[in-house]
Formats: C-alpha cells, structure tokens, sequence
C-alpha cells in the first residue's frame, strides 16, 4: 500500500492534503499536536501526536518511512511565527535526514515567486502586515536553507498568491519560480487543486530539489 506521512495535517492546506491522500488510497500517518482536530475516520489513517520541536522524538516517529509532506505552520495569530518557522522546520529538515527520508515535500508560500526580473512578491508591499512575518520567515528558510540542502531529496510548492477553498477543478497551471496569474492579473488557486498536485508530485516525482508553483 502506499504510504506517507504528513506533518500538520489539521491545518488548512495540511487537512485539504490528507482528505487527498486517503482518497487516492493512501495509507496515511498524521503527526499533529492536537489528535482531537482530526475529526474523520479512515482504516488508512493513524493519527499520532507528535511535538515535532522535539528532534530526537521526531526522528524516531520518522524512521521506516520514505516520503513526508509537511504543511507546519506555527498559526497565522501565533505572535512568534516568524522565529517558531525558522526554529521547527531546520528540525524537520534534520529528523527527515536522520530517518534517512528519501523525499520533502514542503507547503511553501508564493512570497519568494518572482513577478518581475529581480523582484519577489515579499518585496512588492501587497502582502498584509499582520502575515508578512510568516511569508518572511518560509521565504528564508527556502532561499537560505532548503537552496543549500543536497543531502535529502526535497521540494518546496509555493501556491498562487491567493489561497483559498474552492473546488478540485484539476485544472491548473504549474510553473518554477514566476507567481502564476491569469489574463486579469490575479493569481489564485483553491486549496482543493493545490491538494491535488501536492499528491500528483508524491506519486510521480516530477520535481527534486527545487521549488514549483501553482495557479489558474
């Protein structure tokens, strides 16, 4: 049976990812901090607590398994976003390395896509205050450490700009570092498709050691 573990997946992207998964038939192990959020039931899925700030804890739940999707996020309100991301993904990074994880994939964010030579969506001033510490922080994580990992075999896939329930059209665009917007300017995409491709680069492996995008 298919397996993979998901790290977050009572978030908002990380539940869309495991109603995806267990509906592809995957054999799901979910690491949450509150199992209690979790309110669906599937012979496929083990739904296990987790303090994923632990490395060495970590390490061990992740040890025997191959791919890892992680959809952490410290909470949009959580006033320390920005330090908890840049502290807990290098532990996620590190207990995958030491469980000899073959594959990363990482919910990104569209701060780091580029809308014009040289220019980042970060830099452009659309996005809001009160999440501009947590687009940061993601955005330095993969410019500054994931771009420098070789050691295990990762991705990192940056939505459209805007994120949002919606419907699983399957139809989409996929691109590398460019923000994908369509013929009125605007960048979207439901959490519903992103879900979908997530899964689709599980199961095919279309990308290795780099970033992709997604967008209408």
């Amino acid at each position: 049976m298919k397996r993979v573990t998901i790290i977050g997946a009572t978030g908002f992207v990380g539940s869309s990812i495991l109603n995806e998964a267990l509906s592809r038939g995957y054999y799901v192990r979910a690491l949450v901090r509150n199992p209690d959020k979790i309110n669906i039931s599937n012979p496929n899925l083990e739904i296990i607590k987790a303090d994923i700030t632990d490395e060495s804890s970590l390490t061990n739940l992740l040890r025997g398994e191959e791919s890892i999707i992680s959809a952490y996020n410290p909470g949009w309100t959580n006033p320390n976003i920005y330090d908890e991301t840049l502290r807990v993904y290098p532990i996620i990074l590190n207990a995958s390395k030491r469980a000899s994880i073959k594959r990363l994939l990482i919910v990104g964010g569209a701060g780091t896509l580029f809308v014009a030579p040289n220019l980042r969506v970060v830099d452009t001033g659309a996005i809001p205050a009160e999440i501009l510490g947590a687009v940061k922080s993601l955005g330095e994580f993969y410019l500054n450490t994931l771009m420098n990992e070789n050691e295990i075999d990762w991705v990192f896939f940056s939505p459209a700009g805007n994120l949002a329930p919606g419907e699983r059209t399957g139809k989409y665009r996929l691109g590398k570092d460019d923000l994908i917007v369509d013929e009125k300017g605007n960048s979207n995409i439901s959490v519903e498709d992103y879900a979908k491709a997530m899964i689709d680069e599980l199961e095919i492996g279309s990308h290795h050691k780099e970033r992709f995008t997604i967008g209408y």
